[in-house]
């Protein structure tokens, strides 16, 4: 199953359960930001099966955000990806991104 299918499935899942048109995209961020500081807590750990619940249950609040907004993430992600994809530089050891001189 491709991206663009999941999450269509997740919008159904939500909407069979009322998440979709009964919360708020301010709720649903929220609960991303929560489930963030789980991916954060299982990253620093090593955890790589929370690592991977975190991050799949992070996708579905920003899913639903997305939903609740009328967008998708699917185009944010499209969006993004033609923010950066032109971006020459290097990601040095120490976590400095350096951009290529033109």
């Amino acid at each position: 199953m491709n991206f663009e299918e999941l999450e269509a499935k997740v919008v159904e899942w939500s909407k069979a359960r009322q998440i979709i048109p009964n919360s708020t995209p301010q709720a649903q961020f929220l609960k991303a930001v929560s489930e963030i500081g789980e991916l954060a807590d299982a990253v620093n750990k090593r955890d790589l099966p929370a690592t991977k619940d975190a991050v799949g249950d992070s996708l579905v609040c920003l899913i639903n955000m997305c939903a609740l907004l009328d967008i998708t993430m699917t185009e944010c992600l499209e969006l993004a990806y033609n923010e950066i994809k032109d971006r020459k530089g290097t990601l040095l050891p120490s976590g400095i991104f350096v951009k290529e001189q033109a």
